[in-house]
């Protein structure tokens, strides 16, 4: 059985416990979804350090503004690894991709 997840707000305890609870099939969506999330936020973080709209990274990137947009949506679940290294190399950055075991995912809300 893979560790419970524990947020910092009770809020969102609440929340995961009563919508999430011990379902390993809505875990593993919460768990993706989290995922992309995270991707989203980095991009779009990393962007506004550097000062970038986003048709300004866009343009570094060799891509379109809709793109960067699409990149930066949570929702977004495509992802590439090419297009990723290619935003990072434009932010002088580099993509670093670590495998942890299954259910050992850090708490980060």
């Amino acid at each position: 059985m893979a560790k419970k997840r524990q947020f910092k707000s009770k809020a969102l305890q609440f929340a995961y416990e009563r919508y999430v609870g011990e379902d390993p099939e809505l875990a593993a969506a919460f768990e993706e979804e989290l995922s992309a999330a995270d991707i989203a936020s980095q991009i779009y973080n990393l962007r506004k350090r550097a000062g970038l709209s986003q048709r300004q990274l866009a343009a570094k990137v060799g891509t379109t503004a809709s793109v960067i947009c699409r990149l930066e949506d949570s929702d977004y679940d495509g992802h590439s690894l090419s297009m990723l290294k290619r935003i990072a190399a434009a932010l002088g950055r580099q993509v670093k991709i670590l495998f942890v075991p299954a259910g050992r995912r850090r708490a980060t809300a």
